[in-house]
C-alpha cells in the first residue's frame, strides 16, 4: 500500500462532511469520531469473493463504510447482522457496506460464518494477511476490533468507530445520510 496516510489536499472537503455530521454522533453512533485531519485511503487493499485484487479506490464516487471484521472478534460477529440490514436499506447507488474480512487462518470460516447468519446483502471482501489492518494501526486509524471507517467519494476518511455499532439503528443512518448530503 502505498501513502503515508497523512492529510491530503483532496481531502479538505471530507474535513468538512466531517464538521458538519459531528451533531449526529448520538446513541448507537455517540463513539464515531469525525477527522479533524483526513487521511487519504483509497489505496486500502482488499479482495473481492473471487480473489480479485481490489482497492477502496475501486469505489470511487460512493460513500463507503469500510468495516474491518473478523470470525474470532465477538463484537464484529455480533455486529455483522446490522451491517448486513444497512447495506440492505441504504446499499447501492452513493453508498455501500464494504466488510473486510481479516482472517488469517482457514479463509473458508468467514464465508461460512455468512452463510451461519444468513448474510444476503453484503459482498464478500477479505485480507487474510490483514495487512489492511496493519495499514490503519500505521495510520492511527485503527486500534482493535471491530474498526469501522466512514470513507468519501474520494476515498478520504470522514471519520472512525472503534468498536461495535448498531449500523442499521436510525442513529446511524442519520449519520451516514448527512455525511452523503452535499446539499448542507
Amino acid at each position: 500500500m502505498s501513502g503515508n496516510g497523512n492529510a491530503n489536499p483532496q481531502c479538505q472537503a471530507a474535513e468538512a462532511i466531517a464538521g458538519r455530521i459531528t451533531p449526529y454522533r448520538t446513541g448507537d453512533v455517540a463513539g464515531f469520531i469525525p477527522t479533524s485531519q483526513s487521511r487519504f485511503l483509497a489505496d486500502l487493499a482488499f479482495t473481492d469473493a473471487d480473489g480479485k485484487a481490489m482497492t477502496v479506490a475501486d469505489f470511487a464516487g460512493k460513500t463507503v463504510l469500510l468495516n474491518l471484521w473478523a470470525t474470532w472478534c465477538a463484537p464484529c460477529r455480533k455486529e455483522m447482522p446490522t451491517l448486513d440490514a444497512l447495506q440492505e436499506a441504504m446499499g447501492g447507488g452513493d453508498f455501500d457496506v464494504v466488510a473486510v474480512n481479516i482472517d488469517r487462518r482457514n479463509p473458508e470460516r468467514a464465508r461460512q460464518f455468512y452463510e451461519q447468519i444468513g448474510v444476503e446483502n453484503l459482498a464478500f471482501y477479505a485480507d487474510p494477511s490483514s495487512q489492511i489492518f496493519e495499514e490503519l494501526k500505521k495510520r492511527g486509524r485503527a486500534i482493535g476490533m471491530p474498526t469501522t471507517l466512514l470513507v468519501d467519494k474520494k476515498g478520504c476518511e470522514i471519520g472512525v468507530l472503534h468498536g461495535i455499532a448498531e449500523w442499521d439503528s436510525p442513529d446511524a443512518k442519520a449519520l451516514i445520510t448527512a455525511a452523503m448530503d452535499e446539499t448542507k
